[in-house]
């Protein structure tokens, strides 16, 4: 059974920097794309940032510049750096990755969720 497990979500003051991880577990054959998005209340999900396998990354605009997305493959693992937060960045976080798992296909699968609250 494949799972995504995030860690690194937290409280910060504005300007400050945090780290998401996200790890996929499981019998894993090949993972694609994978990204963070994010769901602020009142407001519909966005995606934050994405990165292919090769390594290729892409950022909505209100990130780009002050977050960084990065992937380990050999650790099925993806990582969000997020410096200059603002309170605006405040939300709840989930990792996603396009991932095929042994005797089955390509699959979208989603992690549990990370709070992130950035204070003024």
């Amino acid at each position: 059974q494949v799972q995504l497990v995030e860690s690194g979500g937290g409280l910060v003051q504005s300007g400050g920097s945090l780290r998401l991880s996200c790890a996929a577990s499981g019998s894993i054959f090949s993972i694609s794309a994978m990204g963070w998005f994010r769901h602020a209340p009142g407001k519909q999900r966005e995606l934050v940032a994405v990165i292919t396998s090769g390594g290729s990354t892409d950022y909505v605009d209100s990130v780009k510049g002050r977050f960084t997305i990065s992937r380990d493959n050999a650790k099925n693992t993806v990582y969000l750096q997020m410096n200059s937060l603002k309170p605006e960045d405040t939300a709840v976080y989930y990792c996603n990755a396009d991932l095929f798992p042994y005797g089955s296909s390509w699959n979208d699968y989603w992690g549990q969720g990370t709070q992130v609250t950035v204070s003024s």
